[in-house]
């Protein structure tokens, strides 16, 4: 793809200083003063090249890559060919360091791990954070069965097996064996095993992130997200339950939860297209439209017609703990829409995507724009 080999040309890689330790970042592209970062940030047993250099390569994310700078984060020692951290070394979660000053604002998009820091980072730092991608994220802190589990398998278990177990469910370790070789290969020769302990170690030491659902009509002052935030989780993924939860927790006019349809533990790996999809659609949705595509154009600016209407069905699931599959030729819509004074257009989108290229749609300019609940 020459449009992916012309982005290769503005890749910088840099080695942060912190107070913390060396951070690792690689920024692609130039960041426009108009537009925010994205920021990625790995889950424990990769790092941003075996997490999401496969994704951003994809043809279906060019589109993005064209009008945004992004900017990969590695955890501490989890870089190929990393310095050993020091004994006893620990991860603070709360610091976000940025590859440059020119960074004003980001489109967090991160797994597992990843997911929780930037969502902390976004707790704490609400006015540097547009919106929020979180794959696998899991907001509470490990529990003591967790913990017992990891401790009595680490005495037979050696680290990779229980990374492997954290990011696949059992049916792909049972079931995909050449993905599973390849990435307990990455795992075991990409990334040094003492830091990697180090990492494992400091997430399992988790807190909880302590956020809290705001109430319908309530007033009371919740700790909650303050921006638009996408869910996402394969079906099959062992992070269900976790992202159920959190979603849970979350504000539902901001929040979308995805669910995807025959998806394992990693979405960016198994359905890499889908994903950029969905990820396009939620950079719409906080008012960047010259971001198109001609799926998620139809669910953003539609027109339906009396044959379109069988396929298309409102649902408003007021606790949005969840978002089931639909038939290939359904799709499920729950609209609300909020602006902001003077800025772009931001609309909470609910989303789970089925194909609708079936659809019967004509784009059209409505005169305010819908967010939907899709089923993936």
């Amino acid at each position: 793809n020459h449009e992916y080999k012309d982005l290769l040309h503005t890749i910088k890689e840099d080695n942060v200083e912190t107070p913390f330790g060396t951070v690792h970042c690689s920024m692609t592209g130039i960041p426009k003063e108009n537009r925010p970062v994205i920021l990625t940030f790995h889950d424990i047993g990769l790092n941003y090249k075996t997490c999401f250099d496969g994704f951003f390569s994809h043809e279906d994310m060019q589109e993005i890559t064209r009008h945004f700078a992004v900017c990969h984060v590695n955890a501490p020692g989890q870089q190929e060919c990393a310095s050993t951290l020091p004994t006893g070394y620990i991860f603070f979660f709360k610091k976000i360091y940025f590859l440059s000053a020119s960074i004003k604002s980001v489109i967090g998009l991160a797994i597992g791990a990843g997911a929780y820091i930037l969502a902390r980072f976004a707790l704490n730092h609400p006015d540097l954070v547009e919106g929020l991608v979180l794959i696998n994220v899991n907001a509470q802190a490990e529990g003591w069965m967790d913990w017992a589990t990891h401790k009595f398998s680490g005495l037979t278990h050696a680290v990779p097996d229980m990374v492997i177990s954290h990011l696949f469910g059992k049916e792909e370790i049972h079931n995909n064996h050449d993905l599973i070789a390849t990435f307990r290969h990455h795992i075991t020769t990409r990334i040094n095993q003492t830091n990697l302990q180090h990492f494992v170690k400091s997430y399992n030491s988790r807190r909880h992130l302590d956020i809290e659902r705001p109430s319908a009509g309530g007033t009371v002052n919740v700790k909650t997200l303050k921006c638009p935030a996408l869910l996402v989780v394969g079906d099959s993924s062992p992070a269900v339950d976790a992202v159920v939860d959190c979603n849970s927790k979350m504000n539902p006019t901001k929040t979308t939860f995805l669910k995807m349809a025959d998806c394992g533990g990693l979405p960016q790996v198994d359905q890499p297209a889908k994903l950029a999809e969905a990820f396009k659609y939620f950079i719409q949705g906080l008012g960047y439209s010259n971001i198109t595509s001609s799926c998620l154009s139809a669910f953003l600016f539609v027109s339906v017609s009396s044959a379109g209407m069988t396929r298309l069905s409102r649902s408003r699931t007021a606790s949005g703990n969840s978002v089931s599959s639909l038939d290939a030729s359904r799709l499920r819509t729950r609209n609300r829409t909020h602006t902001g004074e003077g800025q772009r257009g931001r609309s909470h989108t609910d989303v789970s995507m089925e194909s609708a290229s079936n659809s019967s749609v004509e784009p059209v300019l409505p005169a305010t724009i819908h967010s939907t609940e899709v089923s993936c």
